[in-house]
Formats: structure tokens, C-alpha cells, sequence
């Protein structure tokens, strides 16, 4: 596999943009954001997409315990 160009690059990283837009303004409906997510899965290698998909799980995850806090499994029930 060869590295994208900076086309391939732009294009991409604009699928990827209005995907995760499309996901924060429909509190993440896959269902109507299914023609950007195939957009998004056509404009870059499946490594991106792979990395990409991860990356907005975490910031999603680090920005809720942001808001909400962390409050460590009750130690009670442990087997």
C-alpha cells in the first residue's frame, strides 16, 4: 500500500470531519449518517478508518468522564 497523497489525505480527513459533525449532531445515528460513514470508509485506507473509529471512541469517552466525573467500581464485589 502507498502512502495517500495530499489529496487523498484532504479528502479524507473532510470525510472523516463531516462524519464525526453528522454523529455529534444526530447523538450518534449511524442510520442517518450511513452515505458519510460510506464516504468516509471510501476516502481512506481501512488503517485510518480504523484509527479514526478508535480515536472518537476515546475522545468521547476522556470528554464524559470530563464532564461527569470518575467513580471507580464499587471494591465490594469482587469475586
Amino acid at each position: 500500500m502507498t502512502a495517500p497523497n495530499s489529496a487523498q489525505r484532504r479528502a479524507c480527513w473532510s470525510a472523516r470531519d463531516d462524519l464525526w459533525k453528522c454523529l455529534d449532531e444526530n447523538q450518534d445515528s449511524a442510520a442517518q449518517c450511513e452515505k458519510l460513514r460510506k464516504d468516509f470508509e471510501a476516502n481512506c485506507p481501512a488503517q485510518w478508518v480504523k484509527y479514526f473509529v478508535k480515536r472518537r471512541d476515546f475522545l468521547k469517552y476522556k470528554e464524559k468522564i470530563q464532564s461527569e466525573g470518575y467513580e471507580p467500581p464499587d471494591q465490594s464485589s469482587k469475586l
